[in-house]
């Protein structure tokens, strides 16, 4: 049985000025997190000729951990959403079973 997990990623995703970045890394992120529970928001600035977006991903998963996202993300993810990538950090916090209250469950 596949547990949930509460699940927070950060992304940066960086590339020369083309315009349209948020909309770009938004269809990315559809397509690599199409079958799962998560939610984003984007943010876009643009600097000296260099668009950058954080995206902020939570929601839930059925990841136990980071390298399990990773995993899932290096099968799934496609060419561009790697050559965008310039940083991100995650937290992934399995649901435990049980109330833990009654010391039975």
């Amino acid at each position: 049985m596949s547990m949930t997990s509460e699940t927070y990623i950060d992304f940066c995703f960086v590339r020369p000025e083309l315009g349209g970045f948020a909309n770009e890394i938004n269809e990315l992120l559809k397509q690599t997190f199409a079958k799962k529970r998560l939610n984003w928001f984007l943010e876009e600035k643009t600097m000296e000729g260099v668009e950058m977006v954080v995206a902020e991903i939570k929601g839930m998963s059925n990841w136990n951990s980071e390298d399990e996202t990773i995993q899932y993300l290096e099968e799934t993810a496609g060419d561009k959403f790697w050559e965008y990538l310039q940083g991100y950090k995650m937290f992934i916090y399995p649901v435990k079973r049980g109330c833990t209250s009654c010391g039975t469950h």
